[in-house]
């Protein structure tokens, strides 16, 4: 015994007092479980090619290359491409004249390759071909005068590129309720597209109240959603079905990874987004025996096996593939890296 072995005892009693509930939160977090794999997840074939091109950009080109905006809405596949060289610019004043410069995956406005041009860059368009198929049922429609109804999100930067292409005829419709109010010059004289990354149910339920509201309304031939977002959706229906949990790996300004955890989430099971592992909440796994895990398209599969490895930190796992269907489709690269 020592005089200050009880006034120590009595501060290691109230920090074990303290670490208490994180140790429940830990204790609580732990055993055995199955992990569900949605499958498709994580890169479709228009952000490989979008990362590819970079990637070809800065080996032909050498470092810098400049990309504007996010090349994907994913700020590991950002960080990682910054570190090889590639440096990211909200707008084109910031990119030196003459310098190469990467349009994203999203698209832009033609305004932007018309700046691009005056600025003399050397531009590589890293447009996702699914969405310049949209770009262009803009133009067709617009040509025709018709009023075209874009279902999507305003502010989302595919949506921002996409209504530039005929601004004074396009008309972007977010959801059912802003469908039944739409106004246009001339009812018979209307059509529509959808930006490519909405959950498939959310779409339709405002295409079909324009349908229903305009009867001459056009479409395109073929869905303007990308097979990618449509057989993600599926995928992590099937394995929110059978889980306590879904987690869904992908960054906050992914439309896509945002609608895989509201699709999870409408099937009656808590559904969470997170950037990776590391966003993961003890209090969540609480009581769980069953996870489903998927990624987003724009996020790195990576992200998952390091997801699957931190969780089997806290007990055995089984893991267990549910795939609704195989992917292999390949975007060809544009000439200026091919």
């Amino acid at each position: 015994m020592r005089p200050g072995t009880i006034r120590r005892g009595v501060r290691a009693l109230r920090s074990l007092r303290a670490a208490a509930p994180a140790l429940d939160r830990w204790s609580a977090a732990t055993g055995e479980r199955e992990i569900l794999l949605a499958g498709p997840r994580s890169f479709c074939a228009g952000v490989e090619r979008a990362i590819e091109i970079v990637e070809q950009a800065l080996d032909r080109f050498g470092a810098p290359v400049y990309v504007r905006r996010q090349i994907v809405h994913n700020g590991h596949v950002v960080r990682e491409l910054a570190e090889r060289g590639a440096v990211f610019v909200e707008e084109l004043d910031h990119v030196p004249e003459g310098a190469v410069v990467v349009l994203a995956a999203h698209g832009v406005a033609p305004e932007v390759r018309r700046q691009a041009e005056r600025r003399r860059l050397r531009v590589v368009d890293g447009t996702c071909p699914l969405v310049s198929k949209v770009h262009a049922e803009v133009r067709a429609f617009a040509a025709m005068d018709k009023t075209v109804f874009l279902i999507g999100h305003a502010e989302h930067e595919e949506v921002v590129g996409t209504r530039g292409e005929a601004p004074e005829n396009v008309v972007v419709v977010a959801d059912p309720e802003a469908a039944a109010r739409v106004s246009p010059p001339d009812p018979d004289r209307v059509a529509y597209v959808t930006q490519t990354t909405l959950a498939v149910a959310e779409a339709e339920a405002t295409a079909a109240v324009l349908r229903q509201r305009f009867p001459a309304l056009s479409g395109p031939r073929k869905d303007d959603i990308c097979y990618a977002t449509t057989n993600r959706q599926q995928a992590v229906r099937a394995v929110a079905r059978d889980s306590d949990l879904v987690l869904v790996l992908g960054s906050r300004n992914s439309s896509n990874s945002l609608r895989l955890a509201e699709v999870a989430a409408a099937e009656g099971v808590a559904a969470h987004l997170v950037e990776d592992a590391g966003e993961v909440e003890l209090n969540w796994l609480a009581g769980t025996r069953r996870i489903g895990v998927t990624a987003g398209a724009s996020a790195p599969p990576h992200l998952v096996d390091d997801l699957v490895e931190a969780l089997s930190g806290l007990g055995a796992l089984r893991v267990r593939h549910i795939t609704v269907t195989e992917e292999s489709i390949r975007f060809n690269l544009p000439r200026e890296v091919s």
